[in-house]
């Protein structure tokens, strides 16, 4: 993340021990470490609830378009329904002529 490397690290250490001193060096030591961690949990918190967030929210999307999808399905099918029941009465009307026509006046 920072990109430090070992003689950084190093680095760091020495200044620490001259500006702090050894006696207070691993408390304060502990204490950095103690205050890391919790900054660490913290943003794997964060980023953990910006994921799942963003998951319901693609979830949301898909069930928008699925809500889509299917209204679409039932138009075609109400289409498909009104169009069969137009060809049902015109076969209807195409057969009652017939049945006129074949009886004797």
């Amino acid at each position: 993340m920072f990109d430090v490397g070992f003689s950084e690290l190093v680095m760091v250490g020495l200044i620490a021990l001259l500006v702090i001193g050894p006696e207070r060096l691993p408390k304060a030591a502990r204490i950095a470490g103690f205050w890391l961690g919790k900054a660490r949990r913290t943003i794997a918190n964060v980023k953990a609830e910006i994921k799942q967030e963003l998951q319901a929210e693609e979830m949301r999307q898909l069930l928008l378009e699925q809500q889509s999808i299917a209204e679409d399905l039932q138009q075609v099918a109400k289409d498909t329904k009104a169009a069969v029941e137009d060809v049902n009465l015109g076969l209807q009307s195409e057969d009652q002529p017939k049945q006129n026509d074949d009886k004797p006046v």
